[in-house]
């Protein structure tokens, strides 16, 4: 059975984003927009009002060259305006290339220098266990970023401290496959003392069940298998369309598959 795609209308306004401010990344911003999507509608606890709200949880794109597709959530659950959305990557707005938390009402971290999104979440997770307090925390990482060394070390000193309230989740779209392989990813994080589940991450049921199960102790990684640039045929997978910013007659035919 075909799996029906979600998000269309974020997807659009994807490549609307870039498309007019000619700076992005179409494809791995596609592979993640469903799991950021629903991490917002379903998981978090948030304030768009008050977004330094104490009893928040924290979300951190770690892999922030897919920042667009955290901007057009932001901008859905309210934290950036429709200003913020058309002054991206233009001279005067506050929405770069990568999430910039000085600016950003929303980002917790300025992140896209791979590697260290996830050790800030790992401190704030262990900051907020020894305060004892319940708020949890999602960090959203690359599987090309899971070449950085960075990412292992901050894995270990999570399982060593337990914290529960910690959550990384891979973007497993098959990236570090064409240089330094990570297979068996699994099996890597398990042997790093995290609970694990794997999860097609297109699915609006698998992502549902994986956020939503009893919490064993200890933190929490969720290899969510995607699609780099799903929803598109042509830009599906990698190659040319990493940075590619479409042509008037290309954009013509996203939005044909799109409808």
């Amino acid at each position: 059975m075909q799996q029906t795609l979600l998000n269309k209308d974020l997807r659009k306004e994807i490549v609307e984003m870039i498309f007019r401010a000619k700076e992005g990344h179409i494809p791995s911003s596609f592979s993640i927009i469903d799991i950021i999507h629903h991490l917002y509608s379903k998981v978090l606890k948030f304030d768009p009002n008050n977004p330094k709200w104490e009893e928040r949880d924290y979300f951190i794109l770690s892999k922030g060259h897919g920042g667009v597709a955290l901007y057009v959530v932001l901008h859905k659950f309210g934290f950036l305006n429709q200003e913020h959305i058309l002054s991206y990557s233009l001279k005067g707005g506050i929405l770069g290339g990568h999430p910039d938390s000085t600016k950003v009402p929303g980002a917790e971290a300025c992140t896209g220098s791979l590697g260290h999104g996830f050790p800030t979440a790992a401190g704030v997770a262990l900051g907020l266990k020894i305060q004892q307090k319940p708020n949890r925390v999602y960090a959203l990482l690359g599987d090309g970023e899971c070449n950085e060394g960075t990412i292992w070390e901050t894995a270990l000193v999570a399982a060593k401290q337990r914290l529960s309230n910690l959550t990384a989740i891979i973007d497993f779209n098959g990236s570090a496959a064409q240089i330094l392989p990570v297979d068996p990813l699994a099996d890597k994080w398990r042997a790093f003392g995290w609970n694990v589940v794997e999860i097609d991450g297109h699915d609006e049921n698998q992502l549902e069940l994986a956020f939503s199960a009893p919490r064993k102790e200890g933190p929490l990684a969720v290899i969510a298998h995607t699609t780099k640039g799903k929803g598109v045929s042509f830009i599906e997978g990698h190659g040319k369309w990493h940075h590619k910013i479409p042509t008037h007659e290309e954009l013509k035919l996203i939005f044909e598959e799109l409808k």
